[in-house]
């Protein structure tokens, strides 16, 4: 069985892993127990969070956001006797299309929160907040030309 620490970095990769393949029903799915914080406002429930995924990205005809999440500096602290979890990691978007060359469109920041449930360990709180955001005209539905 793996420490806890790593169940929680895999399902913070889970997480980057499903918008990337533009697997919304598995974002639901992922974050079903969770209060989704972003950029709009708080969602919650699985298709709820699925329904905001699909009217936020941008998918390409290979059926994804032709995007590639890179999660760094993970730092989980886990409470094994309360069966709680923190986790503070960093966020770069990378993208890539056709006519556009490989770069960063956004970065920032996620806190998640994580507790057990049904014996295993599940999203409850998850935010992120971007700080530097690059041209997202083509990953964002109704986002600025240019920005």
């Amino acid at each position: 069985m793996l420490p806890s620490h790593r169940l929680i970095e895999n399902l913070i990769a889970r997480y980057a892993e499903l918008v990337d393949d533009g697997d919304f029903a598995g974002l639901g799915a992922l974050l079903a127990d969770a209060m989704f914080r972003g950029s709009v406002e708080p969602v919650s429930g699985s298709a709820a969070i699925e329904e905001m995924f699909r009217n936020t990205l941008i998918v390409y005809a290979d059926g994804t956001p032709r995007t590639q999440h890179v999660t760094t500096n993970i730092n989980a602290e886990v409470g094994e006797q309360a069966g709680t979890a923190f986790a503070r990691s960093y966020v770069t978007v990378l993208r890539a299309l056709a006519d556009l060359p490989l770069r960063p469109v956004a970065a920032g920041r996620y806190r998640d929160r994580f507790a057990r449930r049904d014996g295993q360990s599940r999203f409850v709180d998850w935010s992120v907040r971007i700080r530097m955001v690059g041209d997202v005209s083509r990953r964002l539905h109704g986002a600025a030309e240019g920005r």
